[in-house]
């Protein structure tokens, strides 16, 4: 694909259906997105329909990062995080064949354009990446979000203790073009 046919394609986010399942067991299945993840590698699609019926069509704001309309990743802002509704926890994944095109910033801008008019009393979105996940960090970096630091030994990740660099952005921040 050249340069100017990915410019002409359209990144959007919508809400899952469980038709999308064959889409999401492509991200979901891979060991190289989910080692980024709290969560493992789903090994079968009944697995992952149980999980898509149970967390991710109820949850209220649990998107797919659409490629001109076909989902490629997933977006979620956990509201109310640690009891505070004034903060959001955002997370973010990916299909490994979308990486570095600019769709998971793409994502993450139309979040913020529209997250804080969308909950009432909203001021603040932050995002928790791990140290050595570096193109998470430039996505954070290139959608406005500011580094704010390491929270060194902070959880226990897949048997390991990791540091998690913490991003926020608040709704006073100016949105990145």
């Amino acid at each position: 694909m050249d340069q100017d046919q990915e410019e002409t394609q359209i990144i959007t986010l919508r809400r899952f259906e469980l038709s999308d399942v064959d889409d999401y067991m492509v991200w979901a299945s891979d060991d190289r997105v989910t080692a980024f993840c709290r969560w493992d590698s789903y090994t079968n699609k009944e697995d992952l329909l149980r999980y898509m019926q149970e967390v991710v069509l109820p949850h209220p704001w649990y998107r797919a990062i659409c490629l001109d309309g076909q989902p490629i990743g997933a977006l979620s802002v956990e509201l109310g995080v640690g009891c505070d509704r004034c903060k959001g926890e955002l997370g973010y994944v990916l299909a490994a064949g979308h990486w570095g095109k600019g769709y998971a910033t793409a994502a993450v801008k139309t979040v913020v354009a529209s997250i804080f008019k969308e909950v009432e009393g909203l001021e603040r979105v932050e995002a928790l990446v791990l140290v050595e996940n570096k193109g998470s960090q430039r996505v954070l970096e290139k959608a406005g979000f500011k580094r704010e630091g390491v929270l060194r030994k902070t959880m226990v990740l897949k048997g390991r203790t990791v540091d998690l660099v913490m991003f926020s952005f608040i709704s006073t921040d100016p949105l990145v073009d």
